[in-house]
């Protein structure tokens, strides 16, 4: 009875992956999102600088000028265009030029004699992606030739205390490695979820859940058949595009173990996809069901974690999340990606996942049968 209960299931889902191989659209988001959409997210991370266009006006022309316009080079900055004070507005008005600095006349002299010496920074404050983090960069290193500079002409000062920073687990704060990841993370929650709901609406739609009616399954087995098999896909699509885009085209490494990843991402989907048929059977047809997972997927995926730290938001809102899967996925995600933890680290988001995938997928069951009831 239980080869016979297992068979079915088996199947079953062996049905849903032929139909899904006939859904060219479904292909294509797949796909698209594991592939496509991880390189964009981790190589366009609107904060990394990257060929930023700076110009300088040197009113000095000293050493100390030329040493602080030759420490703008690329990869960071575009070289920086020396342009005279004419040219600042009109350039910065097209939006030639993100920053403009200012060195103004005898800048090295009043700084070798300790008098206060300023350069002015402007900013072009509509690209929001560069502004506020190339300000900071540039700060630092201004600061940082000043510093060199000054030392080697004996006149610096140690300060008291010397500040050294180490950055562990992203060593060279690659926001690509982050960008990556993570689109990998949210990525197994939004394609698990459609291609669930999907399966189901589709079989509405095209009047095969009636031939299901009249075989000898159970909602039970039907269910079941959609879990593991779009959840097989989902997991083969993010093996892939782990191994082939993350560590192959980003050269990100890979800390912790993936064997330990993907059992999380199982229990995972294993909640992902029961809500999945949980909407799809609140939904009629495809529209509603893309409507009603837009009002539930994005403040799971906005409040997880992933997208801000969880101490950063409402003591309200972290308690909440805390109910919802895409919470323990993402902390277990980071934590093994990213920091390499193990087991002993991660298993209470593994129960969390453990205890919200059961009560899900109950709830979904409940509701499918008294769906398939109705239609009986």
């Amino acid at each position: 009875m239980k080869h016979r209960f297992l068979g079915t299931i088996w199947w079953l889902g062996v049905k849903e992956l032929w139909s899904l191989w006939r859904d060219p659209a479904m292909l294509v988001l797949i796909a698209f999102s594991f592939t496509v959409s991880v390189y964009t997210a981790a190589t366009a991370i609107p904060e990394t600088l990257h060929h930023v266009p700076i110009a300088i006006v040197d009113e000095d022309h000293s050493p100390l000028s030329r040493q602080i316009a030759d420490a703008f080079y690329p990869p960071q900055f575009m070289p920086p265009a020396m342009i005279g004070h004419e040219q600042v507005d009109p350039g910065m008005d097209i939006g030639r030029y993100s920053f403009v600095l200012n060195i103004p006349p005898d800048f090295q002299r009043d700084a070798l004699a300790g008098r206060g010496a300023e350069i002015q920074i402007n900013v072009d404050a509509t690209r929001m992606s560069q502004a506020f983090t190339g300000n900071g960069s540039i700060q630092q290193i201004i600061q940082g030739e000043i510093a060199d500079f000054m030392r080697g002409r004996g006149q610096a000062a140690d300060p008291p205390v010397d500040l050294v920073l180490r950055a562990r687990f992203n060593p060279g704060l690659d926001k690509s490695w982050f960008g990556g990841l993570m689109e990998i993370i949210n990525h197994i929650t939004m394609v698990s979820l459609i291609l669930t709901g999907a399966a189901l609406i589709r079989e509405r739609e095209h009047g095969t859940i009636e031939h299901l009616l009249v075989m000898p399954v159970t909602p039970a087995q039907i269910m079941l058949s959609k879990v593991w098999s779009m959840s097989l896909v989902v997991l083969a699509a993010a093996a892939l595009s782990l191994n082939g885009i993350v560590r192959g085209l980003l050269h990100v490494p890979i800390e912790g173990s993936l064997a330990l990843f993907f059992a999380g991402a199982s229990l995972h989907l294993f909640a992902m996809t029961a809500m999945g048929i949980w909407l799809a059977t609140l939904a009629r047809n495809m529209p509603q069901f893309g409507m009603l997972m837009i009002l539930i997927l994005l403040p799971m995926q906005m409040l997880s974690g992933g997208t801000t730290p969880r101490e950063s938001m409402p003591v309200l809102a972290r308690d909440l999340m805390l109910a919802a899967p895409t919470t323990h996925f993402v902390e277990l995600g980071q934590a093994i990606l990213y920091r390499g933890a193990g087991l002993d680290v991660v298993w209470p988001s593994f129960l969390g996942l453990a205890i919200i995938g059961s009560l899900m997928f109950y709830l979904s069951l409940r509701r499918f049968r008294s769906v398939i009831g109705s239609m009986a």
